[in-house]
């Protein structure tokens, strides 16, 4: 693990390194990864339109964006008759309406999926494709069916583009606790679940962390999401070298924590780029986020722990062999991303990632970086394996709180 040397001259070789890295992207990919383009309406925007422009049995619909806590009352005071006519009708909409029932989500979702699906499937046989727009198509249309399944408990969905998702993993609604796995650059819907490097993906790194937790207290009542339902920037170029995506993610992990069900302790896992999502959104997120774990960052857009702004224990690891470690840690000129989470300078909690392999190895069953993951998770910090010569981890910490 290196640590944080704050010297001037070194800050200007690095300043010098992050600035040519930042040329050269720029000059082999240009500067369309930091251009918006602007189109049609993308199928959520059309749905919420349609919401917003809806009746059911004679009352006007709320806003799609109001308040979650005024959207959970609304949905409180239909039928489940009702609640499900409004799944069928606008699927996209409620499946991505915080406030709305998880359990309606799952199944407007489902729905949502099946019209996705439908859609992949005519344009595997579009003309006007390239044989690789139909391979992609062909794999969208499949990745669709399985999260389709009965058995997948999809959060958020949304087709467009790369597309945006997010699944559960136990009960939501009577969890005690909840855990939210926030992934890095190049998730998307393809990319959300994968056979080969399986804990490399956000259902296998969140399917693990479940059978972790369970494992460390069978008794607690947790649940794991898999939070792909933010923009992840493609590849190391710009937009992942800026908080461009991170800016807009924090708006939507905020949104999504602050309208789940119950009061239960949520606690953030934040993986490469997603440490810097958590980063930003710290400072705003409510107060159940009692912990943010961060593992592989390139920075959390901070100088230190207290810049954050959370009340939030933070914790930080990161293995021998991840490339990530050489990355400049530093912010020039909004490039970067700011101190790195693990030096001694920042004061994170700093746990022990042995066993972990690479920058995609944190969540692979048999690595301190997942034991010490579920002991967060359950609230057994007494339990947290600390990093060699780290004096900030139990800091503060005494007995196990449980769900």
């Amino acid at each position: 693990m290196t640590s944080f040397d704050s010297s001037p001259q070194l800050g200007v070789w690095r300043a010098l390194l992050a600035l040519t890295v930042v040329f050269v992207m720029l000059a082999t990919t240009g500067w369309t990864a930091v251009r918006q383009h602007r189109g049609a309406a993308s199928p959520l925007e059309a749905a919420v339109s349609a919401w917003e422009r809806g009746r059911i049995d004679g009352r006007d619909l709320p806003e799609a964006g109001a308040p979650a806590a005024r959207l959970a009352r609304f949905f409180a005071s239909l039928t489940a008759h009702q609640r499900d006519r409004l799944a069928a009708r606008y699927p996209l909409a409620v499946g991505n309406m915080n406030g709305a029932p998880v359990r309606l989500r799952y199944e407007a979702n489902r729905i949502a999926l099946r019209e996705a699906r439908a859609i992949e499937r005519e344009r595997m046989h579009d003309d006007r494709l390239s044989p690789v727009g139909k391979q992609e198509a062909e794999r969208r249309m499949k990745r669709f069916g399985v999260m389709m399944r009965a058995d997948r408990q999809v959060l958020a969905f949304d087709p467009m583009g790369s597309g945006r998702m997010a699944e559960v993993f136990g009960d939501l609604d009577r969890a005690g606790r909840v855990s939210v796995v926030v992934p890095g650059v190049d998730t998307n819907v393809l990319t959300f679940e994968r056979t080969q490097r399986k804990y490399a993906a956000p259902v296998g790194m969140a399917k693990s962390l479940y059978r972790a937790e369970r494992a460390a207290n069978p008794r607690a009542r947790t649940a794991v999401i898999a939070w792909a339902d933010y923009t992840a920037p493609v590849g190391l170029g710009v937009d992942a070298a800026t908080s461009m995506r991170a800016d807009d993610g924090a708006v939507r992990l905020d949104s999504m924590v602050t309208a789940l069900p119950g009061e239960a302790a949520v606690a953030l896992y934040c993986h490469s780029y997603g440490s810097v999502v958590c980063g930003v959104a710290a400072r705003r997120l409510p107060p159940r986020v009692t912990d943010i774990a961060v593992a592989g960052s390139p920075g959390m857009r901070a100088d230190n722990a207290s810049g954050l702004g959370s009340h939030a224990r933070i914790w930080a690891t990161r293995d021998s062999d991840d490339w990530i470690q050489d990355v400049p840690h530093m912010e020039v000129g909004g490039l970067g991303h700011g101190a790195d989470p693990v030096s001694a300078g920042f004061g994170a909690r700093v746990v022990s990632a042995d066993r972990a392999r690479g920058h995609t190895g944190y969540f692979e069953p048999g690595t301190d970086s997942l034991s010490n993951f579920a002991e967060i998770g359950v609230g057994a910090y007494d339990s947290v394996r600390c990093a060699e010569g780290d004096t900030v981890c139990r800091e503060g910490i005494s007995g196990t709180t449980t769900a």
